[in-house]
């Protein structure tokens, strides 16, 4: 019997070395952008197996799929997929936990060193024809002089935290999942969450968004770090406090942040963060590389055919036994 898979994102392009995994399969390969429940339900009744990106997958949905065998995330993520209710409809969910923590470490690096080394406000500066621009740089500091914080320690924070020793930063990290030998033995020093915001000159997010994480980057907790201190977010929109970042940003009681992703995206056009020079955006670009995209594909195929074929999938979020 023909199984049907559906690509439902409507952005990832598809290459001849992904489509190598549907050979020899009895199967049909669809394209759509479904973005919403109603579109889902409407396009999936028959799809054996789903690629999702960002599309909501929730109780609803999977109560209108009772074909639905596998879904496969591209990417590590899962806040848009009900995972508790596809164990119960007994749909195995797979995603990419590693295909890009290479790229997300490197861009936290890369944005805690344009920041810190002012780059962007020299960039301006140049372009104003203002040769003579050193006094933008008040308060540049070397790295073996500043401690950087990272809240989350899993494979990209330990990763960023080896490449940020390697330019001399101190790392402190607080992780409530990894014992304290676990985070010492990567490079870093263990902290409570309240001594990483009072101690580090640089706050990375390395966590998911989940109900406890949102805005864990408070106005409170942002009134706790040092005056002059750097926030980076390269993880999920939603874990800062928007409002209070903004503000901290202009009043100077914050230096300068980095921000990959938002609350929400894209931004509106008054969203105030926009008016920020001290702000440094891209565009939730921080895992994009090549081979990245080449490999986060590449593995969720592997994955949903080998499902459809009756084989365990290397990469498993429920249904492991």
């Amino acid at each position: 019997m023909t199984m049907t898979i559906i690509k439902t994102d409507g952005m990832l392009t598809v290459e001849d070395e992904q489509r190598a995994y549907l050979e020899g399969m009895d199967v049909t390969f669809l394209e759509k952008t479904l973005l919403t429940e109603d579109e889902l339900i409407a396009e999936c009744q028959d799809a054996d197996a789903l690629m999702v990106l960002r599309e909501p997958i929730t109780a609803r949905v999977l109560a209108a799929l009772p074909k639905l065998k596998v879904i496969g995330r591209f990417g590590v993520g899962l806040d848009t997929i009900d995972v508790e209710a596809c164990t119960k409809a007994g749909v195995q969910v797979t995603y990419v936990p590693d295909s890009n923590i290479d790229e997300v470490s490197t861009h936290a690096l890369a944005m805690i060193l344009a920041l810190q080394r002012r780059l962007k406000l020299f960039d301006t500066a140049v372009r104003g024809g203002r040769w003579k621009a050193l006094a933008d740089g008040d308060g540049i500091t070397r790295p073996d002089r500043q401690t950087l914080g990272l809240i989350g320690f899993g494979q990209i924070g330990r990763l960023t935290a080896k490449k940020a020793s390697a330019f001399g930063y101190q790392i402190i990290a607080y992780d409530p999942f990894l014992p304290a030998e676990r985070v010492e033995a990567a490079g870093a020093r263990a902290v409570d969450l309240d001594t990483l915001f009072a101690t580090a000159d640089i706050v990375s997010l390395h966590i998911p968004f989940t109900e406890e994480t949102k805005n864990i980057v408070s106005a409170e907790r942002i009134a706790r770090m040092k005056p002059g201190a750097v926030l980076i977010n390269v993880s999920r929109g939603g874990l800062i406090d928007e409002a209070a970042l903004a503000e901290a940003l202009k009043s100077g009681r914050l230096s300068a942040a980095g921000l990959d992703t938002l609350a929400d995206e894209p931004p509106k056009p008054d969203n105030p963060l926009l008016a920020i020079d001290n702000l440094l955006l891209s565009p939730h670009a921080a895992h994009y590389s090549t081979q990245s995209y080449a490999e986060v594909r590449s593995k969720v195929f592997a994955d949903v055919t080998a499902v459809l074929k009756g084989e365990k999938p290397v990469y498993p979020v429920n249904l492991k036994d």
